[in-house]
């Protein structure tokens, strides 16, 4: 497989003396579609922070990486000041070019790379529009079009799909079940349980802890949705 196989082992973190995770233990197999869900504030984000290494934690995260070690990771938002004179392609060579001057323009084979990316997310022909004219959907598919350059064996996405309309979201969820099977190993925290059981090959509930975890058909049964209200008493 080319994406890691990512391994928690009582991951824990604690902000201003309360406790965020606790006691958190997970397997995430490589090149698999992986949910995180759970309740609002139940420490989804704050758990692939930790992953990414934003944020301090006890406990151990292992990561067994390939050869390959490149993240792709979608936050749940661009914040940005929407009257920037920016276009998609000047967002693109800003995130793309380390050593080229994004006002520059992208380099020919950053175009190439950036124009594959921006079709494989179906916004080929927005290339020249400015970023703060796009739909929030559509800034959100400019993010996750970023995501993969250069290519990533581990992708992250946090609950990247808020803004998008259906048709985004058929691209979004088409693009990912290609890259699984193209062995990258997908991390997503999602809300949405019917595309979680369309779509996951596992899905973790948090609250702080694990609630439960496995393949969605068994673990996504009608007393479990509770979870994802904040309704967790009988199962905490």
């Amino acid at each position: 497989m080319r994406g890691p196989k990512i391994t928690f082992r009582g991951v824990g973190l604690q902000l201003s003396g309360n406790d965020i995770l606790r006691d958190v233990n997970l397997s995430i197999e490589p090149g698999t579609i992986h949910c995180l869900i759970g309740p609002n504030g139940g420490g989804k984000t704050s758990l692939i922070r930790c992953l990414l290494g934003q944020m301090p934690h006890t406990g151990t995260i292992t990561t067994d990486w390939g050869k390959d070690r490149t993240t792709g990771y979608v936050p749940q938002f661009l914040d940005f000041d929407k009257t920037l004179p920016v276009t998609v392609n000047d967002f693109m060579a800003m995130i793309c070019q380390q050593y080229r001057p994004a006002f520059t323009g992208l380099g020919k084979r950053n175009r190439e790379r950036a124009g594959a990316a921006l079709d494989r997310v179906g916004l080929g022909d927005k290339r020249k529009a400015r970023l703060g004219s796009l739909s929030g959907g559509e800034r959100q598919r400019v993010l996750f079009a970023q995501a993969l350059i250069p290519e990533p064996s581990l992708l992250v996405l946090d609950e990247p799909m808020t803004s998008m309309d259906e048709v985004g979201e058929e691209i979004f969820l088409n693009a990912i079940k290609d890259l699984s099977a193209e062995g990258v190993t997908v991390v997503w925290i999602a809300h949405d349980l019917a595309q979680v059981r369309a779509t996951a090959h596992a899905a973790s509930c948090i609250n702080r802890t694990i609630l439960f975890s496995g393949p969605p058909a068994e673990v996504l049964a009608d007393r479990h949705a509770d979870v994802l209200f904040g309704q967790i008493g009988s199962l905490a």
